[in-house]
């Protein structure tokens, strides 16, 4: 499975939060380093999060129309 890390931006629906994923890659031609983020809508279920943890998710079936990540663990505490 894939997995990345990210960190919890909100946590407004139920069962429901949203994961911001910063990476970084080298432009090809000025080879100058690019920060990209992507937010994702993530499942959790018995797992105690607040905004600005860092976390896993791990890519799973659709759960809805948007979630198709699911969140493993917690990976470090909160800023």
């Amino acid at each position: 499975m894939r997995s990345i890390k990210g960190t919890v931006v909100s946590l407004k629906s139920e069962k429901t939060a949203k994961v911001k994923v910063v990476r970084l890659w080298q432009h090809p031609l000025y080879l100058k380093s690019v920060k990209r983020t992507k937010s994702y809508a993530c499942h959790y279920d018995n797992i105690d999060l607040e905004v600005g943890d860092e976390v896993i998710i791990e890519a799973t079936r659709p759960i809805s129309k948007t979630k198709k990540f699911r969140i493993v663990s917690k990976s470090g505490g909160s800023k």
